[in-house]
């Protein structure tokens, strides 16, 4: 994977990373670690949280993804998270470990419709809350919505805790982060689980205080994710909610000096040495009209190279494998039920209809076919929003929807964005268009939690 390292603005500010004292399920008290943790709350429906619930009544989900109850007044939910984080820490089911620490972390798994196997490892710590902006050592890549942070900040007051962390993306043009992180991963872990997608997780607690090797290694992971700006991956939710918390703590804290409430919770993965995966985002287009898919398809010459494409199976094997493509080079299967096609951006032919930004940002597939979708079917960003356009992470499931009709007469594959291109985009101060990403594996929660104290 081509990367290049990213460019420092002389007044850029580093990012501040420090190791903790998390929070972390006490094995001898609720047996199988396995049990207790979860996905990330976003990707949990309600069915998946009562089975997560059946498993283990002190599954993190009660405190990540608190649920209203009969009778509830409003935020009843995240004050019941609240009142539960408590009673585990008094009875002992969460212990706060004695010594400040990171903690590296290890997921093995499948790349998505491959048999190729894959190890990504980063650790976590705290990182320093900035606001975002010229010169930040923190850089976002996509906007928010206002649902998901109103949600994420009620819980984050009532608990004082971040029990999930934002993803982070770092270089280390030195190399030397992979095999620190290999060299612990020696070494047997503190906790091993699988979980219900057969991705392996494994965490070492590294000490990070006194003098010794256990130490040294923590400084020397900390200084390389410092060296330059990070890149949030996934959870600008998150961290902006952390942000408006912080500021409204310092209302009421100003004089405390360092105060833990200005650090979030991330998982810290270096982008340039093991490929990191990450995973397409299909579109499926509905309501075109009559003859509208037939127009699309025969329209599609205006902007592309157009291969016709008479059996799906060929863009399902290669777009369900996507996770091994590097993606980036305007590269699309179009499906309608009168057949489909390989599409090829022909790039110059773009450039009059580019939205604005960077040349990072114009550059992405996501960009190109935004334009493609307002250019051949007239559907703009506001018909984007008003559901116009769905999303599907399986070519296979693309493919069948148009089969089934239900209203969908089209579907776009696409290949994933580079992990490169993030990086460029963030760094530009541009974000990326809705579903421009999907990192793959996501980081379970309740391997550790960060509390809001030292």
């Amino acid at each position: 994977m081509s990367h290049r390292p990213p460019r420092r603005d002389p007044e850029e500010t580093v990012p501040h990373i420090r190791a903790f004292r998390a929070l972390r399920y006490d094995a001898s008290k609720v047996g199988d670690l396995g049990l207790v943790v979860a996905p990330p709350y976003d990707i949990i429906d309600p069915d998946e949280r009562s089975r997560l619930i059946g498993r283990h009544p002190a599954n993190v989900v009660r405190l990540d993804l608190p649920a209203e109850e009969s009778g509830d007044e409003p935020d009843d939910r995240y004050r019941r998270a609240a009142r539960t984080l408590a009673g585990w820490r008094s009875d002992g089911t969460l212990r706060k470990d004695p010594h400040p620490s990171i903690y590296v972390y290890e997921q093995t798994y499948r790349v998505p419709g491959t048999d190729v196997e894959r190890t990504q490892r980063g650790f976590f710590a705290r990182l320093r809350l900035e606001p975002f902006g010229p010169g930040s050592g923190v850089l976002p890549h996509e906007r928010t919505l206002v649902g998901p942070r109103e949600d994420r900040y009620k819980l984050l007051r009532a608990t004082g805790v971040n029990t999930s962390p934002v993803i982070g993306l770092f270089d280390d043009v030195s190399g030397g982060t992979g095999t620190r992180l290999a060299a612990v991963a020696a070494d047997p872990p503190d906790m091993d689980v699988t979980d219900d997608d057969g991705v392996r997780h494994r965490l070492w607690a590294v000490l990070a205080d006194g003098e010794g090797a256990s130490a040294d290694v923590a400084s020397e992971l900390i200084s390389a994710a410092s060296s330059g700006p990070v890149s949030i991956a996934d959870g600008h939710h998150r961290y902006e909610t952390a942000l408006r918390y912080r500021d409204e703590r310092r209302m009421t804290r100003s004089c405390e000096e360092d105060p833990a409430f200005d650090y979030i919770l991330m998982l810290f993965l270096e982008a340039s040495g093991e490929p990191l995966t990450v995973l397409p985002t299909h579109r499926l287009v509905r309501d075109l009209g009559e003859g509208g898919a037939g127009n699309l398809r025969d329209g599609a010459s205006e902007l592309f190279d157009v291969e016709p494409v008479a059996d799906a199976d060929a863009l399902v094997r290669h777009f369900d494998a996507a996770g091994l493509t590097q993606g980036g080079d305007g590269r699309f299967g179009l499906w309608t039920r009168a057949g489909g096609a390989w599409l090829t951006a022909r790039r110059a032919a773009f450039g009059p209809w580019l939205p604005p930004g960077g040349a990072a940002v114009q550059s992405l597939d996501v960009t190109l076919l935004g334009v493609a979708l307002d250019r051949l079917a007239g559907i703009d960003a506001a018909a984007v929003a008003s559901g116009r356009v769905a999303y599907t992470k399986s070519a296979t499931e693309a493919i069948a929807a148009v089969e089934r009709g239900d209203g969908i007469d089209a579907a776009f594959l696409l290949e994933p964005t580079p992990v490169s291109s993030i990086e460029a985009v963030a760094r530009d101060g541009d974000v990326m268009p809705q579903k421009s990403t999907y990192f793959y594996p996501k980081a379970l929660t309740g391997l550790l939690i960060n509390p809001h104290e030292w």
